[in-house]
């Protein structure tokens, strides 16, 4: 019988690596500064958000959970006086994402594109309702060349995946900061490193730790194996909600994309860690614990 759960799970951290390095591209970046954003800065913020953009920094923050307010608050107020159309910035996105994969993986490009029919139909398949970034990932104008077509397509899947992980982090009322320090434990990260890479100081963590700690998940200032076990079937319950997209995208078509896409996902994280560190998309990587 298909283990629905390790394709579901294989599938979204393979697709995580193939499509997150985009966000810390200096290219990217670049091409959002050639539209007129100066120095192309909150690249990350902006060119994730660009189909949601228009409904204004607030809607956007609900969107992204674990993102600080005011970072997006910053990053959309610097951009949106430059912006005349958002579509524009994905569009620039996108020539850097083919600009990097002829580069770094051009043996996918074929096969991959292959795919696109067949992942746009998981996409108008799978329920909108309650994911607000997969539903205005998904009304955007899709492109007609095959490689970017199934790279959106699959962007689409990655972006129904977060809301619906977020949707659970907020039926158990984990907070914005709290999501961050449970999930800096079950990675084994650097303590409190991905709250404050999203923007938390240090109030808003003794807050968060203060939170948790009424819960039994921290001990003395830090997520005990309790708070580490609560997130490891965090991510468990994820992939069981999740696997409906990889039914609907069939056994063949996810073992076909798996075979293109896992022996290339190092070199994607690799493009990170160039461009800006090793702690950067964390859904990307093995846990270190």
């Amino acid at each position: 019988m298909t283990d629905w759960q390790d394709l579901t799970r294989r599938a979204s951290f393979a697709s995580h690596q193939f499509l997150g390095w985009i966000f810390w591209d200096p290219r990217a970046k670049e091409n959002l500064a050639a539209l007129g954003v100066p120095d192309g800065l909150g690249h990350y913020i902006i060119n994730r958000s660009a189909p949601l953009a228009i409904a204004g920094p607030e809607a956007v923050f609900a969107a992204f959970y674990t993102i600080k307010r005011e970072f997006i608050q910053f990053c959309l107020n610097h951009a949106s006086p430059h912006i005349n159309n958002w579509h524009d910035v994905t569009v620039a996105r996108d020539a850097a994402v083919r600009a990097g994969l002829e580069e770094m993986t051009p043996q996918m490009i074929e096969p991959f594109g292959l795919l696109a029919e067949d992942l746009w139909k998981t996409v108008d398949a799978i329920p909108a309702s309650g994911r607000v970034l997969f539903a205005a990932h998904k009304s955007w104008p899709r492109p007609t060349d095959p490689l970017m077509s199934a790279w959106n397509a699959l962007n689409c899947i990655r972006e129904w995946r977060g809301d619906t992980h977020f949707g659970i982090l907020l039926n158990d009322n984990i907070g914005v900061v709290e999501a961050g320090l449970l999930h800096d434990a079950w990675m084994g990260y650097p303590k409190e490193w991905i709250p404050r890479s999203r923007g938390a100081d240090d109030a808003e963590i003794t807050a968060a730790l203060e939170n948790l700690s009424a819960r039994g998940f921290v001990t003395d200032g830090v997520v005990n194996d309790e708070g580490v076990a609560y997130r490891a079937d965090l991510e468990r319950r994820t992939d069981v909600l999740c696997e409906i997209a990889w039914r609907h995208f069939g056994e063949a078509n996810t073992l076909k994309l798996l075979s293109i896409l896992e022996p290339v996902g190092e070199r994607y994280v690799q493009h990170i860690n160039e461009s800006a560190g090793d702690n950067w998309m964390p859904a990307a990587r093995p846990r270190r614990r």
